[in-house]
């Protein structure tokens, strides 16, 4: 049987030996919010390392992935870190927030119950104690989910002059993501191939490269099963 990259031996190790560090910090400073924030996060992220990867090395998109891969165990350490993150009673962190965000996706059982909502709220909190032109694009993801892609694209447009995304593949392919679903397939089709040009990993390239594809044809790419 052929293994995913990076889901056994020291591929797993090197993901989890962070949480490992954050659980002895934790130990040493227990009344500081943010640390059990920092262990949540680092907990729930890996929780999903399994699925992240395809058996030929491509990257699975969030919604894409085969939740029942997502490690519980780590999920439920990373919940019980956030909720000590939020019982201390401080004003949340950026990295509290941004396990609270990851936290949404973990209990949600499928891609659909997803509370996007919820994670609008957090990342607006999260834009107020570390703004940045990255927790905008991903706030404007949060929006088009809860309200649609016109809106998340109007968001977006407002992001296109940032100096920091100029570069930044992530916001032609959001971008094109949000013109694909308003069926503006020729605009979604430029997004995709500036994106797939600025992209530095060869397995996104592809992925992207896919996206132009199905622009031609006006119908999502098929899944790999």
């Amino acid at each position: 049987m052929r293994r995913r990259r990076g889901t056994t031996g020291c591929g797993l190790r090197f993901v989890r030996m962070p949480c490992v560090w954050g659980a002895i910090l934790a130990g040493l400073a227990p009344r500081e919010a943010e640390v059990h924030g920092l262990v949540a996060l680092m907990e729930i992220q890996a929780s999903r390392s399994r699925a992240r990867v395809g058996p030929s090395g491509e990257p699975i998109l969030l919604n894409d992935q085969n939740r029942a891969h997502w490690d519980q165990l780590l999920i439920r350490r990373g919940l019980a870190a956030l909720e000590r993150a939020e019982g201390l009673g401080s004003a949340l962190g950026p990295y509290t927030l941004q396990a609270a965000i990851a936290a949404c996706h973990a209990r949600a059982r499928t891609p659909a119950e997803t509370d996007w909502a919820r994670i609008v709220t957090f990342y607006e909190a999260l834009s107020q104690v570390m703004p940045s032109p990255v927790v905008g694009l991903n706030r404007a993801v949060a929006v088009a989910m809860t309200v649609g892609p016109a809106a998340g694209l109007e968001l977006v447009d407002g992001l296109a002059s940032e100096p920091a995304l100029r570069n930044y593949h992530l916001l032609p392919s959001v971008r094109g993501d949000f013109l694909f679903k308003l069926g503006r397939f020729d605009e979604a089709r430029g997004e995709f191939e500036r994106a797939a040009g600025l992209a530095r990993n060869g397995r996104e390239r592809e992925l992207l490269l896919d996206r132009v594809r199905a622009c031609a044809h006006g119908s999502a790419p098929a899944q790999a099963q």
